[in-house]
């Protein structure tokens, strides 16, 4: 099984989506203490915040019925940045590092809320 590239800048290009879209996709791969706090869509690739971890899923094949969960535990994110959007720049970054992995980059577009992004990461990953 082949993960994610994270080194290739544009994996993902997100933007706020209903966590109610991804419920039932995510039921079967979540703790029962576990719950989604928000959801961010590329066309058919998301990544999804929980009170946990951040699971980024991407879509693979035709049909889209193959799929790969990577999951990123908030306890493993030794620093993180945001970029926020400027003036031309529409679109926002989050850049973590991960003990044992390195950086991975994730890019917002402009209607992403990046702030309310930190403060997920902030919440969960520096207890």
């Amino acid at each position: 099984m082949i993960m994610i590239d994270f080194n290739n800048a544009s994996v993902f290009k997100l933007k706020k989506t209903e966590v109610s879209k991804f419920d039932s996709e995510m039921r079967d791969i979540l703790l029962e203490d576990e719950t989604i706090v928000g959801c961010y869509q590329d066309i058919r690739d998301h990544v999804v915040f929980t009170n946990k971890r951040i699971i980024a899923v991407n879509v693979q094949g035709i049909t889209g019925k193959k799929k790969d969960f990577t999951t990123l535990p908030y306890s493993k994110i030794t620093a993180y940045s945001i970029e926020t959007a400027g003036t031309f720049d529409l679109d926002s970054e989050l850049d973590l590092f991960l003990s044992g992995m390195g950086k991975v980059r994730f890019e917002f577009r402009g209607s992403s809320d990046i702030l309310e992004i930190g403060r997920i990461i902030a919440k969960y990953a520096l207890r």
